[in-house]
């Protein structure tokens, strides 16, 4: 495996953990605690860790969509030939895929600011919870193509 290779997996992975850590951070940790602060102190708050949550959110996405791509390309690139292999892999990497854009849409909507989406940010604990969800499948996808393929 090359230097790029080994790389672009490290980024990935690390995206990822700051990307489903920073939501179970503010769910489990940070949600139930800024409840209990008055309400205009829980506001300040809230719009001081989305400033600062919102970036980290698009430069995760940013380098999962990257690294992920590239993945991708180095796992063809070494599955060539061995396509009896690769049978399952293409289905379950669309799914995954798929499942990876509704968390990148809901991190973003969660983080953002866009009145449309407003009624997100109101629920945001359920959008959190159901983030984390499909974050968990896209991990249990991720490790069984690593170990079938």
């Amino acid at each position: 495996m090359d230097f790029v290779a080994i790389l672009s997996r490290w980024a990935h992975i690390g995206a990822a953990v700051v990307l489903v850590g920073g939501t179970v951070f503010m769910r489990f940790a940070l949600m139930p605690a800024a409840k209990e602060l008055p309400e205009d102190v829980h506001n300040s708050l809230r719009e001081r860790v989305m400033g600062n949550w919102r970036k980290i959110v698009g430069i995760t996405i940013l380098l999962l969509l990257l690294s992920g791509f590239a993945n991708y390309y180095f796992v063809l690139k070494d599955t060539t030939g061995r396509l009896d292999n690769t049978k399952l892999y293409h289905p379950l990497i669309g799914v995954k895929m798929i499942l990876a854009m509704v968390v990148f849409f809901l991190a973003s909507a969660l983080s953002g600011r866009a009145k449309g989406l407003e009624g997100l940010r109101k629920k945001s604990g359920f959008w959190m919870g159901l983030n984390l969800t499909l974050a968990a499948i896209i991990i249990a996808i991720a490790g069984y193509l690593k170990v079938a393929i």
